[in-house]
């Protein structure tokens, strides 16, 4: 698609207030592929004063009318689904059997889910002599990471929708060409000027803006642990309200009765699958003992299988990052088993499909989210030993239990602290809640869950 030069604005492509630009890199071949505008606070202004316009008809409107829009979008989205592939292969260099399967064909999925739910939600209950009624929250600032570019807008987007609030959303600079791909879909859906804009631009200024912005009612932000902080505190000197999807460490713990050999090869596939580029990824490999060796061997033939199916890291210094945790891995002691910090190919920034062996507990690599294609494998003695490993980091977002008997996974995984279990390999569901415990976050994602998060609550004595 051909890049847009100017930003998404009360239904209309409007110019930047300013000239600076941003490139937009493919990471498999280093080649710039689009520029976009980067965003002031003065185009985050007007963004946010055209979704306050359009609010109150927007929320007015009733839910089967909205329901009908995003089902419309979720139509526009299905037939453009070939050019949303090519498009998130070009700027993110994810491979195209990929980009067709989850870039595409998942956020085609979510936005039917809202467009369902909308028709669907009781809005309204009677508790005793009181009528509790739910209205949406305002105006939301969505601000969306560059790992899933359509995924993410839509799975914050579609529900906001769905409740009546309008939207700015700012994307990551680095896969802004998704963004503005979904703001013609949204256009050709036929959502009202206004309830839908988009600024593109970087987040120290136009995410920064557009978070601190007196007029945003919710600010909805997936990314880093680090700057959730920093958008938590902006907010919370508003008392304005935040949905947070941020970091994750996730274990998965591999009983000794599981199907040891599917339990190693899809975990391996989990974590390799976007370049490792997931937050729920099941990064950390918990085995017993017992079957410890036989599981490394395992896991060490899965990941060869990668070494020229998957993608590059996003950017260089994604690259760089990513390296550098294989090599403080290899430092503090973890034996490395296959990969390695060096760069397989002489273009492009990819990383070698790594695994690691003999990692313990406090091990770097086993504490921090390293955001590549890297397992680290972790031995434990008994369940007990298991639980304490599974739940010793600062994150707590998904995780993994395989079992013989699905009753034992389960007992198992209700004692993980953690947002998203999924019990031998149980598939996704976007109508299931995504979300974390502890540092990984606050609020939920997808389904019902995902909805309530863009809703305000009033309650109506008789």
């Amino acid at each position: 698609m051909k890049a847009h030069d100017g930003m998404y604005i009360d239904g209309a492509w409007r110019p930047a207030a300013g000239s600076d630009t941003i490139e937009v890199v493919n990471p498999a071949d280093e080649q710039v592929v689009g520029r976009v505008p980067a965003g002031t606070a003065e185009d985050v202004d007007a963004a946010v004063r055209a979704a306050r316009a359009a609010f109150p008809a927007w929320a007015a409107t009733p839910p089967a009318e909205r329901a009908a829009r995003l089902a419309a979008l979720r139509d526009v989205l299905d037939a453009r689904k070939d050019e949303i592939a090519e498009t998130v292969t070009a700027e993110l260099g994810s491979p195209l059997p990929f980009s067709q399967a989850v870039h595409a064909g998942v956020p085609i999925l979510v936005a039917g889910s809202y467009a369902e739910l909308a028709a669907t939600y009781a809005f309204e209950e009677r508790v005793g002599n009181s009528v509790v009624h739910q209205e949406p929250v305002g105006v939301v600032g969505a601000i969306t990471p560059w790992n899933y570019p359509l995924h993410q807008i839509v799975a914050k987007v579609a529900p906001a929708l769905a409740a009546g609030c309008t939207i700015v959303l700012k994307p990551a600079e680095d896969t802004p060409l998704t963004a503005q791909l979904f703001a013609e879909a949204v256009a050709e859906a036929g959502v009202p000027a206004g309830v839908f804009n988009l600024v593109t631009g970087l987040g120290p200024v136009a995410g920064q803006a557009l978070a601190e912005h007196p007029d945003v009612d919710l600010v909805s932000f997936t990314g880093s642990t680090a700057v959730g902080r920093r958008i938590g505190a902006a907010a919370g000197a508003a008392v304005k309200r935040v949905a947070l999807e941020l970091g994750g460490k996730s274990a998965n713990v591999i009983l000794p009765s599981a199907d040891l050999a599917k339990a190693v090869n899809v975990g391996v596939a989990n974590v390799m699958s976007n370049s490792g580029q997931t937050c729920s990824a099941w990064t950390r490999m918990l085995v017993h003992d017992s079957r410890y060796e036989e599981a490394v061997e395992l896991a060490a033939a899965a990941a060869l299988k990668y070494g020229d199916r998957i993608g590059p890291v996003v950017n260089a210094k994604q690259q760089a990052r990513v390296r550098s945790y294989i090599e403080k891995g290899v430092s503090e002691g973890a034996r490395l088993v296959v990969g390695g910090p060096e760069a397989p190919r002489p273009q492009g920034y990819f990383v070698s499909p790594t695994v690691f062996a003999d990692v313990e507990p406090g091990m770097t690599i086993a504490q921090e989210e390293i955001f590549g294609p890297v397992l680290s494998i972790l031995r434990y003695e008994d369940e007990e030993d298991a639980v304490r490993i599974a739940n010793g980091t600062v994150y707590g977002l998904a995780g993994a239990v395989w079992a013989g008997d699905e009753a034992e996974a389960v007992a198992f995984a209700r004692r993980l602290d953690t947002g998203q279990v999924d019990i031998n390999g149980g598939r996704f569901n976007p109508r299931a809640p995504f979300g974390g415990y502890k540092q990984s976050g606050v609020g939920r994602e997808l389904g019902t869950h995902g909805l309530s998060e863009y809703l305000q609550t009033k309650s109506l004595q008789f």
